[in-house]
């Protein structure tokens, strides 16, 4: 099945979560199932990273937006896992500071953008300047509205610099949340992830919903689109994430630069003579 079509939100197309089956795993019944497809993502996501870096000329930025719970941790754990470290980061938006907040909104999110050859995944992003503070009406209609069209500049700039940008919404039901939320409760190692907002925030739902439709309308384009993923299974969530993101890897044409040196003459000069060496055998130092 291809994921890149099914769950991509086309440019000017009308978005309607509830129309969307969270709970959609394809043709796959279990995680044991998809397990070697999801493998073979991963391996080519590794593949095509190595060429990213050895072409040096494009870069990747995975943007991943979701409601509470909704698995950008597990995204990041999971689909990622065969990246090399050395090319890729991540980066967390939280709560303004004080800097940032001084700044335009845009002024947070550019610094850790990719540099060539880089893979960056932004867990939460620049969208929560027309997600959160909409829905908590912390700036006005007429600033938050105009940042749609700022957020597709930006967007814009990056492409044109390089960088290949895919966002994706990892969609869960509210049931699916609250069970999340239950699993937080009685695992000791995760006790230290759940609040009280995180439940206040739940009355607030249709809110959000809405922002988000609203934010894919306006800003899924062909250069950085927006997908919907089913996520209420998270294996299903990495297997389409994994991959839409080798697919698009792959996309990108990537080349291996050219030689810089004289491989026959390398080879003659060093491995030859090594491998000589070898056969000769070595001779120890007499005792003295």
């Amino acid at each position: 099945m291809n994921y890149q079509k099914r769950f991509v939100v086309e440019p000017g197309a009308k978005v309607r979560l509830g129309k969307i089956d969270p709970a959609f795993k394809g043709k796959h019944e279990s995680k044991d199932k998809a397990a070697p497809e999801i493998q073979k993502h991963v391996e080519r996501m590794a593949k095509a990273q190595y060429m990213l870096y050895a072409d040096g000329n494009r870069s990747l930025l995975v943007v991943l937006q979701a409601l509470d719970a909704g698995g950008k941790d597990g995204v990041v754990r999971h689909v990622f896992t065969a990246m090399n470290p050395q090319g890729t980061s991540v980066s967390s938006f939280k709560q303004p500071s004080a800097m940032e907040a001084a700044h335009d909104f845009l002024w947070r999110a550019h610094l850790p953008t990719p540099v060539k050859g880089e893979v960056v995944i932004f867990n939460r992003s620049h969208y929560e300047d027309v997600l959160v503070v909409r829905v908590h009406q912390l700036v006005p209609k007429a600033v938050w509205s105009k940042r749609y069209d700022l957020i597709n500049d930006f967007e814009k700039i990056l492409t044109d610099n390089g960088t290949r940008v895919l966002k994706f919404y990892l969609h869960i039901s509210p049931a699916e949340q609250l069970a999340r939320f239950a699993q937080r409760l009685d695992d000791p190692l995760r006790q230290w992830k759940i609040s009280e907002a995180d439940y206040s925030e739940r009355k607030l739902w249709p809110d959000y919903i809405e922002a988000y439709e609203d934010a894919m309308e306006r800003t899924s384009t062909k250069h950085a689109p927006w997908y919907v993923i089913p996520s209420d299974h998270k294996w299903f969530r990495n297997l389409a994430i994994s991959e839409i993101l080798a697919d698009a890897l792959e996309d990108m044409e990537l080349k291996l630069p050219p030689t810089r040196v004289d491989i026959a003459e390398i080879r003659r000069k060093y491995h030859t003579a090594a491998a000589r060496q070898g056969r000769q055998g070595h001779t120890p130092p007499k005792e003295k």
